[in-house]
């Protein structure tokens, strides 16, 4: 060996087997922002590491490195694409949340729409889309919000969907069994009446009562899907806090093709950190976070 030749190891990977290369990361970013809007920046990829470790060892694989390849290199993308997809989705929800808007829907807009010429809830239906419902906790509250007005002797026909783009979530949303901590900001009466409390003292959970559950249909959907196929004379859209892991082109999109979805006079609501200005939208404020479609 010559003086000038340099014994030490050649060096290993930057990440090694514990994470990806900014390639990489890269790469799987832009398959997933194409496939379902959501943005992936850099400050992801720790998170986006801890997520897809599940999948690297759901597939036998020895570590991201090999996965990366598996996908982006060795042709399994389109198998495995439903589940990269789930693994990434962020799936944060509870019961209640921004209970505002629940108060809204039943003070001021279910009352409205009754009153309008067409008269959903007596002629028809009223309909309720929960877009990107995640584990279904939000469709499942205005189910309760409707069961509530029946047992107060006003009952109003009405029809709940609930679509999300994770087949994870919508089976967590059919099997209806949650976290006990994720009831917190139910009413103590709703609680007592269509909450199912576990025996399992250390891990508590809740179930919903069977009325509950049969109130809501499920199903997937994709918001970068050219069409949806849903109802176009829907009364309510829920789709919050959604808008905010969209670029303002793909946020612009979504929603034009969400206000074809939903009849003149019905409701929109959105996230209260998320905001829909200048965007030429047939949408009024009514209220926080929510508008009716003119």
């Amino acid at each position: 060996m010559s003086d000038t030749e340099d014994p030490s190891p050649a060096p290993a990977r930057t990440l090694g087997q514990d994470g990806l290369t900014p390639s990489d990361f890269e790469r799987l970013a832009a398959i997933i922002e194409r496939h379902c809007g959501i943005r992936m920046p850099a400050s992801k990829r720790t998170m986006v590491e801890g997520r897809l470790r599940r999948r690297v060892r759901a597939l036998g694989l020895p570590d991201l490195h090999a996965y990366c390849r598996h996908v982006l290199d060795e042709g399994a993308l389109e198998a495995e694409l439903g589940d990269l997809i789930d693994a990434v989705t962020t799936n944060k929800t509870d019961f209640f949340r921004e209970i505002d808007h629940f108060r809204y829907l039943v003070g001021t807009a279910i009352p409205t729409l009754t009153r309008l010429p067409h008269r959903p809830g007596i002629d028809r239906p009223i309909k309720i889309w929960s877009a990107a419902c995640s584990t279904g906790a939000e469709p499942y509250t205005v189910a309760m919000l409707f069961q509530e007005q029946e047992r107060a002797g006003t009952p109003i026909r009405h029809e709940i969907i609930g679509t999300d783009i994770c087949t994870e979530a919508l089976a967590a949303a059919k099997l209806a069994v949650y976290p006990f901590e994720m009831a917190k900001m139910v009413p103590a009466p709703f609680a007592s009446r269509y909450l199912m409390r576990s025996r399992d003292g250390a891990n508590p959970s809740i179930r919903l009562v069977p009325s509950i559950r049969q109130a809501v249909r499920f199903g997937h959907l994709n918001m970068m899907d050219p069409v949806y196929p849903v109802a176009t004379d829907m009364d309510v859209i829920f789709f919050r806090n959604i808008l905010i892991y969209f670029d303002k082109p793909t946020q612009k999109a979504v929603l034009h093709k969400l206000c074809q979805h939903l009849r003149h006079g019905g409701y929109l609501f959105v996230g209260h950190s998320e905001t829909i200005t200048n965007m030429d939208l047939p949408l009024t404020q009514v209220a926080s976070a929510t508008f009716i479609r003119s």
